[in-house]
């Protein structure tokens, strides 16, 4: 394999760009895209990853990157976790949340099990969760959670474009790498 310079690397672990901290879905409109775009995840993900065999899931998007197995079952984790942060937020006053080592979590028994059981449960979250944001008001989506690691209260608004961005950083990890590898 050849030797990546740092700006390749960095493309492969940022293919659609780093979050822009601050970013907040705030309008009507922008609200319901981000809603669109969190209900159609599951289905885009289980498009790109049913049909992949063993050895492609245990293909890593990147060198020194999780495999696409590890991929898809961190955003079950990472999703379920939204999904509890945002009903927190919304029944707590800034609650502090919980946050997780994504590393040690991803090297964990379950990741070894086949893709399915995240892709049942992301679609489950996302349904869920599309529902909540559908019944939230503008300024419920001001509420926010204490993140103790980034020492802030993070809004919802802002949290919502994170999920978005969170989606699409991933997918664009897969669809990526099936590209570079020709898996068509």
């Amino acid at each position: 394999m050849e030797t990546l310079t740092t700006e390749q690397l960095e493309l492969l672990k940022y293919p659609i760009g780093k979050f822009v901290r601050g970013n907040k879905a705030e309008t009507p409109d922008r609200i319901a895209a981000c809603i669109a775009v969190l209900e159609a995840f599951p289905v885009k993900l289980r498009a790109e990853v049913e049909s992949l065999r063993d050895a492609q899931l245990e293909t890593p998007y990147r060198p020194g990157g999780w495999t696409v197995r590890q991929v898809t079952h961190h955003l079950a984790d990472s999703h379920m976790n939204a999904l509890i942060r945002f009903k927190l937020a919304l029944s707590e006053d800034n609650p502090t949340i919980k946050p997780y080592l994504q590393d040690p979590w991803s090297a964990q028994a379950d990741m070894a099990l086949a893709v399915e059981p995240s892709l049942m449960i992301l679609e489950g979250v996302h349904l869920r969760w599309a529902a909540l944001l559908k019944g939230m008001s503008v300024g419920d989506l001001a509420r926010s959670y204490f993140h103790p690691e980034q020492q802030r209260a993070l809004p919802l608004s802002e949290a919502l474009e994170l999920y978005v961005w969170h989606s699409g950083h991933h997918l664009a990890h897969i669809t990526g790498l099936k590209k570079r590898e020709g898996w068509g």
